[in-house]
């Protein structure tokens, strides 16, 4: 049985587990990620990798899920928007630090991979992820293989421009689709109705402690679940916006299947429904056409650290 070791670096954790062949996670670490020190976040990911190899002498290889831009020979971070890695040779230094192989791959595309081998992507050669969650990220898989594109930065969806001129992003532009349909602009939307009509959301201003800063994903969703209409309201506008660039994509890529992972998917329905009715309103050539399904990934928060360790292999 061959083993690697998956690590998910986001802006607020790191997760890290010891895989199998079959996608089965071992054994699991998580450690908070120091985003402002490029250092101190290699550190923390060495110290995973020691702390899980010492349960697990076979581990051959390490495959890390970087929230950044990642370069063609999958070694360096170029640019990552909600971390300091800039020029960040990655690989380099784990390699030093740990002594075994490291790959080195977007976070996002990690996800898809783990999502297309193991999760609700199987059987399926022609894939779309979207992970809705701080951000949005992407992976896309052609023909059953991994697409980076020419430079390594390829599927970077949450910046592809929606509003021109609109909400400032974190990769420096404005605009972009993430600041729409994310659980960060779910967030933005509760947080302004509350100020502008809190008769309107009084739940979600109870579940916030009463003030709008108080309001935060779990709280939208629950409210949600409870029939609250301020909340239903903020998912469909967030799903709006989703359900368009999932028909946006469709037109361009034409992929078999949409898989809606990141933390803002475990709404499930409350998130899907509003998606599926959004883009069948906004796909190109509705009704003549065949139509992808969308779908919300199986592997959770899991999915990184799976496709992470499998890429590994590679």
């Amino acid at each position: 049985m061959a083993l690697t070791i998956g690590v998910d670096v986001g802006g607020t954790k790191v997760a890290a587990g010891v895989v199998d062949d079959r996608g089965a996670i071992l054994e699991r670490v998580r450690r908070p990620t120091p985003s402002t020190n490029p250092q101190e976040t290699a550190e923390v990911i060495a110290e995973v990798v020691d702390l899980l190899r010492g349960k697990f002498e076979d581990v051959t290889a390490v495959g890390l899920g970087a929230a950044g831009f990642v370069d063609e020979t999958r070694s360096t971070v170029l640019f990552a928007p909600n971390l300091a890695w800039r020029e960040e040779p990655l690989k380099k230094k784990v390699e030093e630090m740990v002594g075994l192989p490291v790959v080195v791959e977007n976070d996002a595309n990690a996800t898809a991979w783990g999502e297309a081998r193991f999760g609700a992507g199987r059987g399926h050669d022609f894939v779309v992820l979207i992970a809705l969650g701080t951000g949005i990220g992407g992976g896309i898989i052609i023909n059953g293989e991994l697409y980076r594109g020419r430079f390594g930065i390829g599927a970077e969806m949450g910046h592809f421009r929606v509003v021109p001129d609109g909400r400032r992003c974190g990769c420096g532009n404005r605009g972009c689709w993430e600041q729409y349909a994310s659980g960060n602009a779910l967030v933005h939307e509760a947080r302004d109705l509350a100020r502008v009509a809190p008769a309107m959301a009084g739940r979600l201003l109870e579940l916030g402690d009463g003030k709008p800063e108080g309001i935060s994903g779990p709280e939208i969703t629950q409210a949600a679940r409870e029939g609250d209409q301020a909340a239903l309201e903020c998912f469909r506008t967030v799903a709006q916006w989703a359900g368009q660039g999932l028909a946006d994509l469709s037109a361009i890529l034409d992929p078999g299947l949409f898989i809606i992972g990141g933390g803002l998917s475990d709404a499930g329905d409350l998130l899907l429904d509003p998606i599926k009715k959004a883009f069948g309103d906004a796909l190109t050539g509705r009704g003549h056409r065949p139509v992808p399904e969308i779908r919300i990934a199986e592997l959770g928060s899991a999915a990184g650290i799976v496709g992470a360790a499998d890429l590994a292999r590679l």
